[in-house]
């Protein structure tokens, strides 16, 4: 059923997928990787087998997506009845797994704050944390300009005490 098209060979279940769930199923059997191969061109003829059968059967009940139950209905017709139990449930774990998803990204929604307050507050909190920074880069300008003031005030003293050190140096010359 399988055609050699360069598009087929394109479209296969990642290798690591199916080593990881060979690992799982068989943690104490050694596969070797041409049967892991096989498994790997398995896996994809049956997935192709019952998409395009699924596909078929949304097709002829008018509809444009496939749904679980084309996929179940396909599985049927397909002979292989004996997995729509384990389908189901799969189906009802995926089902719940998204609902969680669904919930925690609705978090926000169910804090009964509008977006638009939200996103005010965000910006309120932004506007703060610039107004704060501001204030911070200008208190360590005013520390950069005092510490200067006092470096030029300590080198006018010094040179100050310089000169007057050196003029009674001068006077003191004058006396002898």
């Amino acid at each position: 059923m399988a055609s050699s098209s360069g598009n087929d060979d394109d479209l296969t279940i990642p290798r690591a997928a199916i080593n990881k769930m060979i690992k799982e199923t068989l943690p104490n059997v050694r596969v070797a990787n041409d049967a892991r191969e096989l498994v790997v061109n398995c896996c994809t003829e049956f997935i192709h087998l019952i998409s395009s059968e699924a596909n078929e059967i949304c097709n002829k009940s008018d509809k444009k997506t496939i749904s679980p139950e084309h996929v179940i209905n396909a599985l049927e017709s397909l002979g292989f009845a004996s997995y729509i139990t384990e389908v189901k449930d799969v189906l009802q774990e995926c089902k719940t797994v998204a609902l969680k998803r669904r919930k925690a990204s609705s978090r926000l929604e169910n804090l009964g704050i509008p977006e638009e307050e939200l996103l005010r507050q965000q910006q309120e909190l932004f506007a703060k944390a610039r107004q704060q920074q501001a204030e911070l880069a200008q208190q360590e300008w005013l520390q950069m300009q005092q510490a200067a003031q006092q470096a030029q005030m300590a080198a006018a003293s010094a040179s100050a005490a310089q000169q007057a050190g050196s003029s009674q140096d001068e006077d003191e010359e004058d006396d002898i």
